[in-house]
C-alpha cells in the first residue's frame, strides 16, 4: 500500500488513516490498541442494544460481573486480542506460512467462544446468549475483518502461504 495510505488505483481508507499514522505505519501495538478498541465498542454496544430491545438492559452486564467489571475486562481482552492479530498479520508478511496458524488459531477461538455462549445459556443468559454473546462474536469479526482487510492484503497473504506449502510438499 501507498505511504500515503491511498489504496492503489487512487482510493484511500479511512481505516488507514485511523490505523496508521505517517512515519509508524504498521505498528503493532499502536495498530493493535486500535483494533481492539473499535471492536470492543462494536461488540458493546450491539449487547447493550440486544439487552435493551429484549427489555432487559444491561442485564448480560449484570450475569457476567456487573457493567464496571465487564466492561474493564471485555476492553483488555479485546486490546490484547486485536494486539496479537495485529502482530501475527506482520507476522505473515516476513513468514506468509503463519496465515495458517493465523487462521488455525481464529478457527479455535470460535469454537471456544460457542462453548463459552453454551455455559452461559445455563448460567442465567437463557437462550438470548446465542443473540447476545455469538451475535455480539459475529458483530466484532465483521468489524475487525472489515477493519483488517483495508489496512492489509490478507487475501493475498493467505495465498502466497497457501502457493508457499504446496512448493514445500
Amino acid at each position: 500500500m501507498p505511504e500515503d495510505g491511498a489504496e492503489p488505483g487512487g482510493g484511500s481508507h479511512a481505516y488507514t488513516i485511523l490505523m496508521t499514522d505517517t512515519g509508524s505505519r504498521h505498528n503493532s501495538l499502536r495498530e493493535g490498541a486500535r483494533l481492539g478498541f473499535i471492536v470492543a465498542t462494536s461488540v458493546w454496544v450491539w449487547v447493550a442494544l440486544v439487552d435493551l430491545i429484549v427489555g432487559e438492559p444491561f442485564h448480560t452486564f449484570a450475569v457476567l460481573g456487573g457493567i464496571l467489571v465487564f466492561t474493564l475486562l471485555h476492553y483488555i481482552l479485546h486490546i490484547a486480542y486485536g494486539v496479537a492479530i495485529v502482530s501475527g498479520i506482520h507476522g505473515v508478511a516476513r513468514e506468509p506460512r503463519l496465515a495458517i496458524a493465523l487462521a488455525f488459531g481464529f478457527v479455535i477461538l470460535e469454537i471456544a467462544l460457542a462453548l463459552i455462549t453454551v455455559l452461559l445459556s445455563q448460567m442465567g443468559l437463557g437462550s438470548l446468549a446465542w443473540l447476545r454473546i455469538f451475535g455480539g462474536n459475529v458483530v466484532g469479526v465483521a468489524v475487525a475483518f472489515r477493519l483488517l482487510s483495508r489496512g492489509h492484503r490478507l487475501r493475498e497473504a493467505l495465498r502466497k502461504a497457501e502457493r508457499q506449502e504446496e512448493a514445500d510438499e
